[in-house]
């Protein structure tokens, strides 16, 4: 009977000890990463949703979808700063599907849109965004440590230059007898854009981040944000217009700055050697 007994009892402590534990892991707090998270895997999804538009010669939906992920893109941003939800994790998360958002999907997009009339050098200029935004991105997590306190970025984000693609093909999207007059239509002003566009990804050309929001906040930050208003209700106003010069205003922002940067450097410099 013992011997019976002890091995009816057995199972019922391993339960017991086995329901124990699923409670103790139940009742661990979710971790903070998972919310911002959730946002970037809604990014890769967007992205994701954008090719297969495009592939069915859907090209209004997919680029809407690739603007559709730049929100998600900032709103993970955002709740990471508001959760406090940082992570190495999240990072890497972030640059893969930024990859795929604001790289591949743009990329595929100008392709079918227009560059695919030009074979094998059109398909080559149209991985540019994706093969420097790819780079752009090892390198800002590489040196995201080192640059962690500055108040830019060093170097085109590639979302910005995926809207602008974007944008671009959407006001163009029914064709232009603009550019009937230039000798390869469309394309002659495409491809120097996204040329342009792709360099300006891996140079260290200071370009506005979104400010953190708290109460010490400095006099650059609030011009920062009241900018992103503009940008905003640029867009929400005047839709695709509002898209192209939205983004184009941040692009001469940022050469602006950097100018000014490059030239007090240069007088420095100058005036050192005297």
């Amino acid at each position: 009977m013992n011997s019976r007994q002890s091995l009816i009892k057995t199972p019922r402590r391993f339960k017991s000890r086995y329901n124990d534990r699923i409670r103790t892991r139940l009742r661990k707090p979710i971790p903070r990463s998972v919310v911002p998270s959730f946002f970037t895997l809604m990014n890769l999804f967007s992205g994701f949703m954008a090719i297969i538009q495009i592939h069915d010669g859907m090209y209004l939906y997919g680029a809407w979808l690739i603007v559709i992920a730049g929100l998600f893109d900032v709103m993970d941003g955002f709740m990471a700063r508001l959760s406090n939800g940082t992570s190495e994790f999240g990072t890497e998360l972030d640059s893969l599907s930024d990859v795929v958002s604001f790289g591949v999907a743009p990329g595929f997009l100008i392709y079918n849109f227009s560059l695919l009339e030009l074979s094998t050098p059109g398909a080559i200029i149209s991985a540019f965004p994706a093969l420097f935004g790819a780079v752009r991105l090892a390198r800002f997590n590489v040196e995201s440590r080192n640059y962690e306190g500055l108040d830019y970025f060093r170097g085109l984000p590639i979302p910005a230059q995926a809207m602008i693609l974007v944008a671009f093909v959407l006001l163009f999207q029914n064709g232009d007898p603009l550019f009937d007059s230039l000798k390869n239509g469309i394309n002659s002003v495409l491809i120097p854009m996204v040329i342009l566009l792709s360099l300006l990804m891996v140079t260290t050309i200071p370009f506005d981040k979104i400010p953190r929001f708290n109460k010490g906040m400095r006099r650059s930050d609030r011009v920062a944000i009241l900018f992103i208003v503009f940008y905003v209700v640029l867009i929400l106003i005047f839709k695709h217009y509002g898209l192209l010069l939205a983004f184009g205003i941040f692009v001469i922002r940022g050469l602006t700055r950097g100018a000014i940067n490059f030239w007090k450097e240069l007088m420095a410099d100058t005036s050192s050697d005297v």
